[in-house]
């Protein structure tokens, strides 16, 4: 990789560049001037076995020194930006004391997917997303202005992304649907009749089998300063666009570093690939119904990479409580907290009942 430090000045002004999303360059927000980042072309992007990882047997791990600020209320590690001199944590909007921020070794990443969705994007997409808040507090948006809050904030966030294969042996019930005749009486008008209908019933048969299952890129956010709810709703990621690690990617926007390891994280990682695990042993059974008795799942020729993923993150506070509002800036995929007001649901709930009150007393009176 080339010199980051000389490669993040401007060869026309001397000025710190920063990445440009959407464009494989670096830009001066001076003189306007572009620097394009080579890298290799794009394709599948290597994993690593697993064990080996966690053993720590694939040699030296790879490590880069960041500028780290640990955010006081929440705990996010948070990399920041060149020349900012003062700052909120981009996850709970809490004020971050940058003098506290040091040089410190942190794990090398493998990949990173660069930003293609830009800040006037995203703000457009923030906004649009605040107006369409039914029931949502009416001084939320000057709040959300409010000095307490930043509109957007760009980040790379850390994630753990895994490929595994499954074997999973399991027993279970296959329920076989089957139909008997049956009369009944009928009274109508003081006369009683016999009539027919056809009855369902299920014949259960015991199951015992196996099946396998291929997993790719089933990904898990390695820092608990986002919720995982919302960080699985940003799903799924363009992973086409993934590219070597390179920190001029990272030029002018602030990056967390990991804070749930790669074993924790793939405990995680073996919840997500569960249903479809499910799914698939419930057509192996076959039948009308089935029942899954017990499962065993082995997990086979298991590898990950360690990535970034970039995002525009909002975190505002409303009544003392941090929402998040987060655009995947990869594709434009939108998640978000909101608050509710009580007053507003409250008026509805009421003008619905004196509509329907109205309703009753017209009729009453139409009779």
């Amino acid at each position: 990789m080339a010199d980051v430090n000389n490669s993040l000045k401007c060869k026309n002004c001397g000025a710190t560049l920063q990445f440009d999303p959407g464009k494989q360059s670096l830009k001066c927000g001076y003189c306007g001037v572009e620097n394009e980042i080579p890298v290799a072309p794009k394709g599948n992007a290597y994993s690593f076995d697993y064990q080996e990882f966690i053993a720590g047997n694939l040699g030296a791990q790879s490590t880069l020194e960041q500028t780290i600020v640990k955010c006081n209320n929440c705990g996010a590690s948070v990399d920041l930006p060149a020349g900012i001199t003062s700052d909120n944590c981009p996850f709970c909007a809490s004020p971050l004391v940058i003098s506290m921020a040091g040089k410190t070794s942190i794990l090398k990443p493998h990949y990173v997917l660069p930003f293609v969705i830009d800040a006037a994007k995203a703000q457009a997409s923030f906004k649009s997303w605040m107006a369409g808040l039914w029931f949502a507090p009416s001084d939320l948006v000057k709040k959300v202005n409010t000095g307490s809050s930043r509109q957007l904030q760009g980040i790379y966030l850390p994630h753990w992304c895994y490929d595994t294969d499954t074997y999973t042996e399991y027993t279970g019930s296959r329920g076989i649907y089957y139909y008997t005749t049956e009369t009944y009486q009928v009274e109508e008008d003081g006369e009683t009749r016999t009539e027919t209908r056809e009855v369902r019933h299920t014949q259960w048969w015991p199951v015992v089998g196996a099946v396998e299952c291929g997993f790719q890129n089933v990904l898990v956010s390695a820092s608990p300063s986002l919720p995982q709810q919302i960080a699985t709703t940003l799903e799924p990621w363009n992973m086409d666009l993934l590219v070597e690690f390179d920190e001029r990617f990272l030029s002018g926007f602030r990056s967390e570093t990991y804070r749930v390891d790669a074993k924790t994280a793939f405990e995680v990682a073996k919840n997500k690939m569960e249903p479809d695990i499910k799914n698939t042993i419930m057509q192996d059974i076959g039948g009308d119904e089935q029942i899954i008795l017990t499962s065993k799942n082995q997990y086979l020729n298991t590898a990950l990479k360690y990535i970034m993923l970039p995002v525009w993150l909002s975190s505002y506070r409303y009544n003392d409580k941090v929402y998040h509002f987060v655009v995947n800036a990869n594709t434009g995929e939108v998640a978000g907290e909101r608050p509710y007001s009580v007053a507003k649901i409250a008026g509805l709930v009421i003008l619905i009942l004196a509509i329907i009150v109205a309703v009753i007393y017209f009729y009453q009176q139409g009779r």
